[in-house]
């Protein structure tokens, strides 16, 4: 494949994002102010969920992102951040924030905008865009710094090649995030029905005693499971070891899905086992509940909750992810010295009905069946990144040809 060395800044150029005002920053509203954390660290969008801003203020028309817009990240919130691109997915939705390029006069006639996409995710145009940042606490890098850039540039047509291989391996992994979702939420509808509204199977027939279904029991969450804390040190690790930090646990969803090794480790962590439920114990990190899918070690600042048995493994789930349960042990927060935490002295006394040894066995059906094709896909989309990023370096270098 001929490659013809170039400057981004022959290709395309950066526009700085607008500076909008934080008095007109809210939880809610019509535009959708992207930051940073918008971006996943190996490039794409990423939802945001409570931590999402939305500006209610003034907004320049020029500033409002349209569908396939292309940004590129230009502050290093996160590690490996820096130089992160991210396709807009919807158009009059979301704008165009400071710290943020858009690619603007794009030379169409040189280079396929799905291919440069993918070309920011490249190792050698993320270690060129790192190597030029400024900043010592949290790096920058600037429109100018990007066009310095140089990258061997194929013909058009071999870049459309290689972004329509990559966008395949994309689609899969879009489509099979979106039945996760699916998949979670069918979970949460029932556990709703059936233990919020108690309008589970049978319940126009069951006799009601002191606000309690006939067969159930009042008991508390410390009755139906525990919080285990074997703790191990980073040299005990081996280094393939999953390692879950709270910047891994998604918001809202019972699938942990991502995970590091422990090469990443560097003090103490917890030891969880496949089925455990982890549980983000401080207050930015609420609602960062999800069952794991491996073995590994986990955050300090996570909770290790373990069902008393098989038969309640479901409910469990199900209960400590809940809204209600969430927001009750959120006001019931201890107050730590640099931020609030969860205390598991008081989420224990929690109260819960447990269901009838029947209803529980159906209810457990069903929930194994829904978290079984959660791990499933959850795996396939990790064997398909993994293939995509070995995929990537080789397609642009020109080793593996189209």
């Amino acid at each position: 494949m001929k490659c013809q060395t170039v400057k981004f800044s022959e290709l395309f150029h950066v526009k700085h994002g607008y500076a909008f005002k934080s008095q007109f920053f809210d939880t809610s509203g019509s535009h959708v102010l992207l930051t940073p954390g918008s971006f996943h660290e190996a490039g794409g969008y990423r939802e945001q969920g409570d931590k999402t801003k939305f500006y209610t203020g003034e907004i320049p028309d020029a500033f409002v992102l349209d569908e396939g817009d292309l940004l590129v990240a230009m502050t290093e919130q996160a590690p490996g951040l820096l130089g992160s691109s991210a396709w807009i997915p919807e158009s009059n939705r979301f704008l165009h924030n400071q710290r943020l390029g858009r690619v603007v006069d794009l030379a169409v006639r040189r280079i396929d905008k799905r291919f440069l996409y993918y070309l920011f995710n490249t190792r050698e145009v993320r270690h060129q865009i790192a190597g030029s940042a400024s900043g010592t606490k949290v790096r920058h890098t600037a429109p100018e710094r990007i066009g310095r850039v140089e990258v061997r540039l194929p013909s058009l047509q071999s870049q459309i090649w290689i972004a329509e291989t990559l966008t395949a391996y994309d689609g899969l992994i879009e489509n099979n995030r979106r039945r996760m979702v699916l998949l979670e939420e069918s979970a949460r509808l029932l556990y709703r029905e059936w233990f919020v509204r108690l309008r589970f199977p049978g319940h126009e027939h069951t006799r009601i005693v002191n606000g309690t279904p006939d067969g159930w029991r009042k008991l508390t969450l410390g009755n139906i499971c525990t919080d285990t804390r074997e703790m191990v040190s980073p040299e005990s690790l081996e280094p393939d070891t999953p390692y879950i930090g709270l910047e891994h646990m998604p918001r809202r969803s019972i699938s942990l899905v991502d995970w590091g090794n422990a090469e990443q480790v560097t003090s103490s962590k917890l030891r969880f086992n496949t089925g455990d439920i982890l549980f983000g114990k401080i207050r930015p990190y609420f609602h960062k509940v999800g069952i794991a899918f491996t073995d590994g070690v986990v955050s300090s600042d996570a909770f290790v909750i373990r069902p008393a048995s098989e038969d309640l493994k479901s409910f469990v789930l199900m209960t400590v992810s809940s809204d209600g349960f969430v927001a009750d042990t959120s006001q019931a927060m201890k107050e730590g010295s640099k931020m609030p935490r969860a205390d598991w002295k008081q989420m224990v006394q929690y109260p819960v009905l447990v269901p009838s040894d029947g209803l529980l066995a159906d209810f457990t059906e069903t929930i194994s069946s829904i978290t079984d094709q959660l791990r499933n896909l959850c795996f396939q989309n990790r064997k398909l990144r993994t293939a995509r990023d070995l995929l990537l370096p080789k397609l642009m270098s020109g080793e593996i040809e189209i």
